[in-house]
């Protein structure tokens, strides 16, 4: 069993990169993980978009 983990600010980043990642024939996904997290620096919101993919090998 293997992970795979990824990180954005933008979630149509994380979308294409995950979709990638599963698009491999060589992998299975057994589950994936998925949140959001947001904060204040200055006057601006910063979003954080991750994802935990837990997978095998075929």
């Amino acid at each position: 069993m293997k992970v795979k983990l990824f990180d954005y600010e933008d979630e149509l980043d994380l979308e294409e990169d995950i979709n990638n990642f599963i698009s491999n024939k060589n992998i299975k996904v057994i589950d994936i993980k998925y949140q959001v997290a947001v904060s204040i620096f200055s006057e601006e919101q910063v979003f954080c978009f991750s994802a935990l993919i837990i997978y095998t090998d075929n």
